[in-house]
């Protein structure tokens, strides 16, 4: 059967980033899929009538698509129809996906003071120790009228980025291309409110944590992971393992190979997480060494997550660790 090729005509060609993709695929939403398509399209110059026809959809699926862009982060309502879902119509553009460059007319008319951006503005020089500079102020306007992020986000965002790179060492501020960076990085994740900012920024914590407890397990605490480390340690944290149980595997690994040896030791936990084993009692439990015995660490992990086990206990089991070896 012969091949097929399929070509987009050059004048129609429209953009899509993956990321925006995958929030179409995660949605789950056709109508959403198709009426975002739309938009783009005409650039949300046709009002939510033209979309119906055009579509040939009913007025409530256009206005239950829109919901759903507008839930996601594609595109953002006005305050007009924002509060009410049933007169829902395609912005004016959709959220943009590469920054753009405005002009000086553009940007000051938005600096008048009072405005949400001139707020904006005052308060990250104020948090920089400086002056922006013109390309400063295109990457900051393209933050807040391109990617849509409302002022007291962007401020939160900056005061963010300023800590990273203070954790980082050296003492310096942030580029305004980190915190453009940074800002599209929350745009993909839908962060458009200070609740959902908050949240983002609690969970780095709690990520950040569980990381440098795996560094001190693993004996790594002088340096920072390498980039392929930390895919390996973010895996293992999303898959539901604590450092305790990450230490047993760190023992295991450095017992059979004599060192650190990042692939072995993912194939180890792999096989755990397959079997539903994340906790060290589980593993203890269920999952025997050679020799049918704990080893030092493994017993010290446990009990530092369970408590010291009595005599019957350990000897308990060490009886299922013998039976699972026999089976």
């Amino acid at each position: 059967m012969a091949k097929t090729k399929f070509i987009l005509p050059g004048p129609e060609t429209v953009t899509v980033t993956g990321q925006t993709i995958d929030k179409l695929i995660r949605a789950g939403d056709g109508n959403a899929a198709l009426l975002y398509l739309y938009i783009l399209k005409t650039r949300g110059q046709e009002a939510s009538d033209e979309a119906t026809r055009a579509l040939d959809k009913s007025a409530g699926e256009i206005a239950d698509a829109m919901a759903v862009l507008a839930r996601i982060g594609l595109v953002r309502l006005d305050a007009e129809t924002a509060g009410d879902a049933s007169a829902a119509s395609p912005p004016s553009t959709p959220l943009e996906e590469e920054p753009r460059s405005y002009t000086v007319g553009e940007i000051s008319r938005e600096l008048t003071p009072g405005t949400d951006f001139s707020m904006v503005v005052e308060e990250t020089q104020c948090s920089l120790g400086k002056i922006l500079s013109p390309d400063d102020l295109q990457k900051l306007f393209w933050i807040y009228d391109g990617l849509h992020l409302p002022a007291e986000v962007i401020l939160l965002l900056t005061t963010h980025c300023i800590s990273e790179c203070r954790r980082g060492g050296g003492g310096r501020m942030p580029s305004m291309r980190y915190i453009e960076k940074a800002a599209l990085t929350w745009e993909r994740e839908g962060i458009f409110s200070l609740d959902k900012a908050e949240d983002y920024l609690r969970t780095l914590d709690a990520l950040r944590s569980a990381r440098g407890e795996m560094k001190r397990v693993l004996q790594l605490t002088d340096r920072e992971f390498h980039a392929t480390e930390k895919r390996y340690v973010d895996g293992w944290i999303a898959n539901g393992f604590g450092a305790e149980a990450v230490e047993i595997a760190y023992d295991r690994t450095v017992s059979k190979t004599g060192e650190l040896t990042w692939k072995y030791m993912n194939t180890i936990l792999n096989s755990w997480h397959g079997r539903g084993l994340h906790t060290p009692q589980e593993i203890m439990e269920k999952d025997s060494r050679p020799e049918g015995k704990t080893s030092g660490k493994e017993q010290k992990s446990a009990q530092q997550k369970f408590g010291d086990p009595n005599h019957e206990e350990l000897l308990r089991m060490q009886r299922i660790l013998k039976k699972v070896k026999e089976e």
